[in-house]
Formats: C-alpha cells, sequence, structure tokens
C-alpha cells in the first residue's frame, strides 16, 4: 500500500479506500467471478478514483462514487470482450467441523451458481442490494439506470433465483435425510 501513501495525503483517505478495497473486490468477483479480473478492475477502479478524486463533492457519498467507477470499469471492460461464465468454488475455513464447512460451501455454490445463471443485468442488481446492502436509490446510481429499473431487475433476479435454488435445496435436503431412504424387504 506504498502506492497509497503517495497518492493520499490524508490518512483518513488511505483508510477509507483500503477499507473499500475490500468491498470493491467482492462485488467486482460476484459479477465476473473471475478473481484475475476483479483483481483488475479493483485496481483500475481505485487508480480512477485516486486520479479524480477532485470530482467527489461529498465524503459521505464516497461507496456509491466508488462502485460507480467500478460498474463504469466492468461495462467498459465487457464492451471489449466477450463475458465467461467461469465459476470458482469458495472455501469457508471459519467453521470447526469438516460436516459445517462441506454443507456451507455446497449453499454457497449453489448461490454463486443460481446468481451466476441470471443475466448481467439482474446479477448486478441483486449483488449490490442482497450481498453489499446498498438501498435501491444508490444502485440506481451506481449502474446508472432508473430505480423503477433497480426494482423490477431485483424482483425478476429474487424470482428466478428462487425457482432455480429450490429445486436444487429440496433435493439436496432430500439426500443427506436418511428418513427419505425406504426399506426394501
Amino acid at each position: 500500500m506504498d502506492l497509497l501513501d503517495f497518492f493520499t495525503r490524508s490518512r483518513e483517505a488511505q483508510r477509507a479506500l483500503q477499507q473499500a478495497r475490500a468491498r470493491l473486490y467482492r462485488v467486482a468477483y460476484a459479477w465476473c467471478h473471475n478473481t484475475a479480473l476483479a483483481d483488475d478492475l479493483v485496481q483500475e477502479t481505485l487508480s480512477k478514483a485516486l486520479k479524480h478524486s477532485a470530482q467527489l463533492r461529498d465524503p459521505k457519498a464516497r461507496d456509491a462514487w466508488l462502485f460507480t467507477i467500478l460498474a463504469n470499469c466492468f461495462r467498459d471492460h465487457f464492451r471489449k470482450t466477450r463475458e465467461m461464465d467461469d465459476i470458482d468454488e469458495i472455501e469457508i475455513s471459519d467453521e470447526t467441523t469438516p460436516e459445517t464447512e462441506s454443507s456451507r460451501g455446497e449453499i454457497v455454490g449453489m448461490v454463486r451458481s443460481a446468481i451466476a445463471r441470471l443475466p448481467k443485468g439482474q446479477r448486478q442488481v441483486v449483488t449490490l442490494v442482497d450481498l453489499e446492502g446498498f438501498s435501491y436509490v444508490e444502485v440506481s446510481q451506481v449502474l446508472d439506470v432508473p430505480i423503477g429499473t433497480v426494482m423490477s431487475r431485483l424482483c425478476r433476479a429474487r424470482a428466478a433465483m428462487k425457482n432455480i435454488l429450490l429445486p436444487e435445496f429440496q433435493q439436496s435436503m432430500a439426500a443427506s435425510n436418511p428418513s427419505t431412504l425406504r426399506r426394501i424387504k
């Protein structure tokens, strides 16, 4: 982070950018499902944010401003290249038992898979609202779409995810529940 020390004069600005980096990466990865691309998008976002930091009028709107830059970098990238559907599995290491890690990993994998199946616009909205906690107004500003579009995309995304996840979850529960096995004589 020596580069941040060089370009930013205040410790507060450095701390804010360091904290925002993890959130930016999480969203970028949720949008593209590619670790290298997500890292590149975040790097480009922070570079543009540092270069144009004078354009930020309200420090309270810093997060929305950064995510707007990220959305623009994402759009710019996919204008140049084709979108790739590459889903990586994640590992969760915060639980103590392998069983809980396995079941949590399966659930996360199913949700990631469901999000990956959504169209780009719905995927962006559902990750910003449901995973990152942005308000509809902030998402509207970040993605530069009307608030009604945000609401309709979110509604369609949630309905699509329900249709995708409910059968998978029921099948997974039936397979793991031994009471559903029948005894054959």
